[in-house]
């Protein structure tokens, strides 16, 4: 799908917040809501909106701790990777998973509520998984910059 301004306006809009009304919307972008509408259902059926999803504070779910853990494995082959994808992806304490170039075959972050949790996250699902050699965790001592918004480049 090719975009233009109005569908980038769109996007910007929608990722500042998603629970905007489609009349509220319309007039941000300069549009009516009927074609407005239609521009967001073809996005949606494109799969460039992909979802809509609420954003929580962490702190005040009490995860507390933000955790970055760098994961070799022993074998790096298509089931090993595979097998750690399935596994990791089964967690509610992952919230990002990357397979990486590097020293690590993947970095992962979890959000946890202490040292406690992670040590059980630790050790009750990541050693477990099969093939996992070298687990090494780093600790975000502050959030920076935190943003879940794509850059939409265009005009």
């Amino acid at each position: 799908m090719k975009l233009d301004a109005i569908d980038r306006h769109i996007l910007r809009e929608l990722q500042k917040d998603s629970a905007i009304t489609n009349v509220e919307l319309a007039r941000r972008v300069h549009l009516s809501p009927s074609p407005c509408l239609t521009r967001v259902k073809a996005l949606e059926a494109a799969g460039v909106i992909t979802r809509y999803v609420a954003l929580a504070d962490a702190k005040q779910l009490g995860l507390g701790l933000n955790v970055f853990i760098s994961v070799s494995l022993k074998e790096q082959s298509r089931d090993a990777l595979a097998e750690f994808e399935r596994r990791v992806g089964d967690y509610e304490e992952v919230m990002e998973c990357y397979l990486m170039t590097g020293d690590s075959d993947y970095l992962i972050r979890v959000a946890v509520a202490d040292m406690a949790a992670l040590e059980r996250f630790i050790l009750n699902q990541l050693t477990p998984i099969p093939g996992v050699e070298k687990i090494r965790s780093s600790f975000a001592l502050k959030q920076v910059r935190y943003k879940t918004a794509l850059p939409v480049l265009g005009s």
